[in-house]
């Protein structure tokens, strides 16, 4: 696979931009700054014909401060393609106890296409029937509701760090990705370099845990840029990079009301690993997920919605 091609696949671009819009509300209800977001949502707003998950009696409600989950698919548009959603993230927020678990579902994961009837890996869901089919295949494998969606065009990423002024991160392993060269310590990178930062895993004897601590330090940077009082006259870059890379079924009014209900959610964010064995089937490479494994992310994440 082409480096450049990589490059596009990294979900930190998806999950930096949900929270973006869930958190920067406390600043924003200024009358052009408002507006300008409410013109963006309206842009990126794409409703699903189902009103809510068939693993729920009654739909999400706000106003009660029910716990919810999102899914974000980081997709990889392609000329005469469907794309594929290369990265696939669960948040799941509960204000009760005001936490966001966030779950990166790693896309060779093997399991059962809802709705085409055989086992793939999880990332083809998208490129077989779209957002419904990678919710739905989403919803069986994990056994909870996916209230709601994000998807996000990842060539859009470099442009959103750079619309918040790039991000600072601490560092803690000296590496070169891309023909970039990170040291240790604090660093402030660009659009660029926040994505070769982020997708780095072969140095790493971490492994895929190092990158996804990478992906979240850049999450969490992008939030803090969107937060800061700093960024406020860069709204206008902000919404245009949101309007014209994101679409979700989660309306303005629902934003407002998550900023207004949940917006302590947002102190504590905490990573889920998804521990699985690779291995090759008829020579395709896929990640197996013990019954053992499944069953404990399943519990903690019915746990943190309350079900």
């Amino acid at each position: 696979m082409r480096p450049k091609k990589r490059k596009l696949r990294k979900w930190v671009k998806v999950t930096g931009t949900i929270l973006l819009i869930m958190l920067i509300g406390g600043g924003i209800y200024g009358s052009t700054v408002y507006n300008s977001l409410k013109t963006a949502v309206a842009t990126m707003h794409t409703p699903l014909e189902r009103k809510h998950s068939e693993k729920r009696e009654e739909p999400v409600s706000f106003k009660k401060k029910d716990p919810f989950s999102v899914l974000m698919l980081g997709v990889d548009e392609r000329e005469g393609d469907s794309g594929r959603s290369d990265t696939m993230i669960v948040l799941t927020v509960n204000p009760n106890n005001n936490s966001v678990k966030m779950l990166s579902i790693p896309r060779d994961t093997r399991t059962e296409i809802i709705g085409k009837g055989k086992q793939d890996k999880i990332n083809h869901a998208y490129a077989f029937g779209g957002i419904p089919m990678a919710m739905d295949t989403v919803e069986n494998f994990l056994d909870i509701p996916i209230d709601y969606y994000i998807e996000i065009n990842m060539k859009g990423f470099t442009d959103m760090v750079d619309a918040v002024g790039g991000v600072t991160v601490k560092n803690d392993l000296d590496f070169t990705q891309d023909g970039f060269h990170f040291a240790k310590g604090e660093l402030t990178l660009n659009g660029k370099k926040a994505l070769s930062y982020s997708r780095m895993r072969k140095q790493d004897p971490r492994g895929d845990f190092g990158r996804q601590t990478r992906q979240r330090q850049i999450i969490e940077g992008v939030v803090k840029e969107g937060a800061s009082l700093s960024s406020l006259t860069k709204f206008s870059d902000i919404f245009t990079v949101l309007g014209k890379n994101v679409k979700t079924n989660i309306t303005f009014d629902q934003m407002v009301a998550i900023q207004k209900g949940y917006k302590d959610v947002g102190t504590s964010i905490q990573q889920m690993e998804l521990k699985e064995e690779g291995t090759r089937i008829n020579n395709i490479y896929y990640g197996l997920i013990s019954t053992e494994e499944k069953q404990r992310v399943q519990k903690e994440l019915k746990t943190q919605l309350d079900l």
